[in-house]
């Protein structure tokens, strides 16, 4: 990953809250190991990690609330 710490971590903390429905306190107060352990489970069959599908999905579930 480039660019700062913060830079980075606004990132994820972004992605944790679009894709696993995570507040920033949730995310701060995970290890990089539960994270990587959720994120993992994402994952596809194959190992290619989330398809398009399964993150317009996730959207369309956030949107109806």
């Amino acid at each position: 990953m480039s660019g700062t710490f913060g830079k980075v971590a606004a990132r994820l903390s972004g992605q944790a809250a679009l894709l696993l429905g995570w507040s920033p306190n949730r995310f701060w107060s995970a290890t990089p190991e539960e994270l990587a352990t959720v994120l993992a489970a994402m994952r596809t069959p194959d190992g290619q990690g989330v398809d398009r599908g399964t993150i317009d999905r996730l959207m369309e579930q956030d949107r109806d609330g």
